[in-house]
């Protein structure tokens, strides 16, 4: 499948960022520091792709004034270790339902022990939680799995905008 546009935020897996890059026509990808963009722009020299990469700055820094001002939209995200809790998380994902077109796609890796709550007391199960922040922000999660590699336990989402949601967008629908 190749897509029109994706964004990646975080560059934490560089090899999300390759597999990004060679799915797409345009790929961008926002860096949460200068020394993190300039990793991941060597990173694509050496491996042979092509990937626009940013520095989030500013009250916007998880996705940059530029993109959530500018307009911009992509067929699909890639959320690399947002790593936000409660509130923030829930804005951080209505903020990313924003960015997709209606037939976007968004896919979240998010360490598990992020979504457990404070102080290790379990309030919400973090499945639940993720579930119920993805349909708050207007996303429809599809597919949800604890993952583990290398040690890190991580929960991977895959979610698509709700047909009617908080951040509904009307731009093209684009080509997934």
């Amino acid at each position: 499948m190749v897509f029109d546009s994706v964004l990646v935020v975080g560059v934490t897996h560089p090899e999300l960022l390759e597999w990004a890059a060679r799915s797409a026509r345009q790929c961008t990808a926002l860096a949460p520091s200068r020394r993190a963009a300039q990793g991941a722009r060597a990173f694509a020299e050496r491996r042979g792709f092509t990937c626009r990469v940013l520095t989030a700055a500013g009250d916007d820094a998880r996705f940059g004034s530029e993109l959530l001002h500018g307009g911009a939209h992509f067929d699909a995200l890639l959320l690399d270790h947002p790593a936000d809790s409660g509130e923030a998380l829930g804005q951080m994902l209505a903020q990313a339902r924003g960015l997709l077109v209606l037939k976007g796609r968004l896919w979240m890796f998010e360490p598990y022990d992020s979504l457990e709550g404070s102080r290790g007391r379990v309030i919400e199960h973090p499945l639940a939680r993720l579930r119920r922040l993805l349909e708050g922000a207007g996303l429809h999660c599809e597919r949800l799995s604890p993952i583990e590699a290398d040690g890190e336990h991580v929960l991977a989402a895959f979610a698509r905008p709700l047909a009617e949601g908080p951040a509904l967008t009307t731009n093209a629908e684009g080509a997934a």
